[in-house]
Parts: C-alpha cells; structure tokens; sequence
C-alpha cells in the first residue's frame, strides 16, 4: 500500500445525537492552554477513541468536516482513497479542503492508493482494461467500492501505528462515515455489521445532528466554500445521464477514455449492452448528436453503487 502522510492538528466539543444508532459524544477537557484536542468519543471500556474521518470528496464528508470543525470534535486522521479516476473537479476540491483545514487547525488530508506487493499504483481504469470488462457494478456486484476504497483505508489503518496501539490496549477505532440524515436505511442495513466490528465503532454524525443533503449544501455554502460536486469514478456505471452528457462535454479526454473502456469490453459481454447496463454511453451520446431535442430514448436505470458522493 502506498501513503502520503501530512500530519495536522485539531479541536474537540459536542452536541448529543439523536439517535441510539451511534454512540454519545463526550465533551474533552481543555489541556494547560485551553484547547480541547482530546478525542470526541468514549469507547467501550470508559476510555477515549482513535477519530478517523472517512473523506469521500464530496458534499457529505465536506459538510461533515466543518460540522466537527463547529462543534469541536477531535479528527485525529482523515484518509482518502484515491481510486485513480476521480474526476478533475475532486481533486481540485481536495486541494480546496486541504488549505481550509490548514487554517482551521485540523489534520491535513491523508491519500491512499492501491497498490500492488512491487508499490505499482492499480487503478480499477486498468484492471478493467486488462481484464476487457466492465467495472463489477455493471453487473450488479459492488466490489470495486470494497477494494478500492475500503480496503485500501483498512490496509492503511492496519499499518498505522495508533490504531495498532488502540487495538492493542482492548479499543476500537472510532470511524466517522457521512450518511446524512435522509440516509437512515443505508445505517441501518450497516447496523449488524457495525455491531460486530471488533476493530471499529462507526458513527455517522450527520445522522445524529440531523443534517440532510440541503443542510450539508447550506453548511458548505456558509463557509464560503465552493460545492465539490459528485465524487465518484469518471466511468462509474451508476452515472445518470445527464451525468454522462456533463462528462463528454466538460471532460471529453475522460469521456473518450470511458469508452475505451465500453469498448474493450464489448466482445464479452453477455448480459449489459455498456457502462449504462442496458445501453452503451458511446451508444447514447453519439445518438442524441444526431438527434437533437430527442432525450430519452433508452430507460433509465440507475443502481446506486456504494462509493457514496460523500
């Protein structure tokens, strides 16, 4: 696994959440020099948590960052999983967000990539194109958001020295994940699992402060910070239409290297036409130039995969 490490610092203070779904915050004592930079959660022995922020990019872990940041809650590392094909608009706004925790006295952003035992970066882009298929979420698996996002967190968070001491001593590593209060089932569905995690005790304070996507927009607009737009990858199946004709007209070089992907991959598949499962962007888009005014001739089906644009 290949990391790159910037170090920060942070706060801690707290509202009480109102769900029973994650655990109560606790406020930190201010240290000798008044600041309160100990950790915002009570693990299950009484003691006080490792905080790891979850940052996908987007509008939730934006909004869920300047909520920790206002309410004081300690963020000791904030990891980011770069699959290799975000959009520009994403890295540009993890650049953005680096700055503003700077001034705001948190931890700076920690990217991690996947790679292989010789530390050569795999990318899903490549894998697809050596394999001559599609992203697994064409076909209804949700793989690629395991491997490439979660998995690479793990396997960083496994190397990474406190949370090895936390786990040592009896702990869990308290994870802060940003599923905003309209997102109660996803919660609930991760409920059983969170539950016997014996490394992590995953809450989602967005949940527990009541704040829905609106608010996580208003919240990031407040602040003066510009809107991430959607974090996903630029040739992620579970793109909508418009999200598709967005791409080719603002990132053609990307578009062009989606199909190429779709392309690749026609001669073995068997049960989706394309990226857009029962039809192939290239397909799509090359109809509508010829079609002006004429929008919808395929069905829409949209999957939601599991690399949540937070």
């Amino acid at each position: 696994m290949s990391f790159r490490w910037n170090s920060g610092t942070s706060g801690g203070t707290i509202t009480a959440p109102h769900s029973t779904l994650t655990t109560a915050y606790r406020i930190p004592e201010p240290d000798g020099n008044g600041h309160r930079t100990g950790r915002a959660q009570r693990n299950e022995r009484g003691g006080e948590s490792l905080n790891i922020v979850s940052f996908g990019g987007g509008t939730n872990s934006t909004a869920m960052l300047i909520g920790m940041y206002e309410k004081k809650i300690p963020a000791d590392l904030i990891l980011f999983a770069d699959t290799g094909a975000e959009q520009p608009h994403t890295y540009e706004h993890i650049e953005t967000m680096q700055k503003w925790l700077k001034e705001h006295d948190m931890p700076q952003i920690t990217v991690v990539e996947y790679v292989d035992c010789n530390g050569n970066k795999l990318t899903l882009e490549n894998e697809c194109l050596t394999r001559k298929t599609l992203p697994p979420i064409a076909f209804g698996f949700k793989t690629c958001s395991q491997k490439y996002k979660v998995g690479t967190q793990e396997k960083y968070c496994n190397n990474y020295q406190p949370c090895i001491d936390a786990w040592k001593s009896g702990s869990k590593v308290t994870k802060f994940i940003g599923y905003d209060a309209g997102e109660e089932n996803r919660i609930l569905n991760a409920k059983t699992i969170d539950l016997q995690d014996k490394k992590y005790n995953r809450i989602y304070p967005l949940y527990d402060w009541g704040w829905w996507r609106e608010d996580c927009v208003n919240k990031i607009l407040e602040h003066g910070l510009p809107l991430p737009g959607k974090s996903s990858c630029f040739f992620c199946p579970s793109m909508k239409k418009p999200e598709i004709r967005q791409l080719a007209k603002q990132y053609p070089d990307l578009y062009a290297r989606a199909v190429a992907i779709e392309e690749n991959a026609k001669e073995n598949l068997l049960t989706v036409k394309g990226l857009g499962r029962n039809y192939a962007w290239k397909n799509m888009i090359e109809w509508e130039k010829s079609q002006i005014g004429m929008c919808e001739l395929f069905d829409s089906y949209d999957m939601p995969c599991d690399c949540y644009d937070g």
